[in-house]
């Protein structure tokens, strides 16, 4: 029979090896993140990519949340570019009427890309491959 996984043990904290102290390490010293925050200011302007082929360019294929973890978590002063990152089929994935999804449509537009109900054009979409 099968150990149950519970979710908890996903989320501890990192333990530093034969100490008893618990030790987070910081998102920029993280070198998943950041590939995915050198992959994503790689994307030209007025086009934009998915989560998906984010993490795939970055060396992780499958792993797309975690690409959107990194944009939530990149810190402020490197500047990386959040907006060309959509979901799948080119998809705003914040709720239509929330702050973030205005201004995300915002700054893509500003860029000149087509924003219409929230879908971007295949046109707009990187080649990261």
């Amino acid at each position: 029979m099968r150990a149950k996984k519970t979710y908890g043990a996903l989320f501890r904290p990192l333990r530093a090896k034969g100490s008893g102290s618990r030790r987070t390490a910081a998102p920029e010293e993280n070198p998943a993140l950041q590939a995915i925050w050198h992959v994503v200011c790689a994307i030209p302007r007025g086009q934009a990519a998915t989560y998906g082929a984010v993490a795939r360019a970055a060396g992780l294929p499958g792993r797309a949340r975690q690409a959107g973890f990194a944009m939530r978590v990149a810190p402020k002063e490197l500047h990386v570019p959040w907006h060309r990152v959509v979901g799948a089929g080119g998809r705003i994935v914040f709720a239509k009427f929330s702050a973030e999804y205005k201004e995300q449509a915002r700054r893509l537009r500003a860029e000149g890309v087509l924003v219409k109900n929230g879908r971007l054009p295949r046109a707009a979409m990187a080649q990261l491959d």
